[in-house]
């Protein structure tokens, strides 16, 4: 009798893993559109997040949409958020050796990290964090 619950308890909770993995076909392109020519702005959170991650990921897509925005209008500069705790997420965060949040600016083989600097900074000194991704994406340009 054990082994029939655990079998129907299996089925039913099937389908609600396998549906949080859908993605819409803009993410999917984000995702794998690298190329050496483009700035690659990946920011990596979990589903549940503080006023801070949310902050980090609204301040960096708004200064790139001050500073940039021809390069983000022409993709090339492309934002992209990723949920940590999505299938497809998972394989582009081990691809960049991220485990966890995480601000990462990524140009063919080069790559820099302004995880820090983005959460010290998003909320409480927001010129800060624009000056430091100004300085990031210039030396990546």
């Amino acid at each position: 009798m054990k082994i029939v619950k655990s079998f129907i308890f299996v089925l039913l909770t099937l389908p609600l893993f396998l549906s949080c993995n859908a993605q819409s076909a803009e993410n999917r392109d984000q995702q794998t559109a690298v190329t050496t020519d483009v700035i690659n702005v990946y920011y990596f959170h979990f589903t549940r997040r503080c006023a801070t991650c949310n902050a980090v990921e609204d301040k960096t897509n708004e200064i790139l949409n001050e500073l940039y925005a021809g390069q983000v209008e022409s993709k090339n500069i492309v934002f992209i958020s990723l949920n940590l705790e999505e299938a497809g997420s998972k394989e582009i965060a081990e691809k960049h050796g991220v485990s966890g949040q995480a601000l990462i600016f990524v140009k063919g083989d080069k790559k820099v990290d302004l995880t820090t600097e983005g959460f010290m900074n998003a909320r409480s000194n927001p010129e800060k964090l624009k000056e430091k991704i100004k300085e990031t994406v210039d030396e990546l340009i």
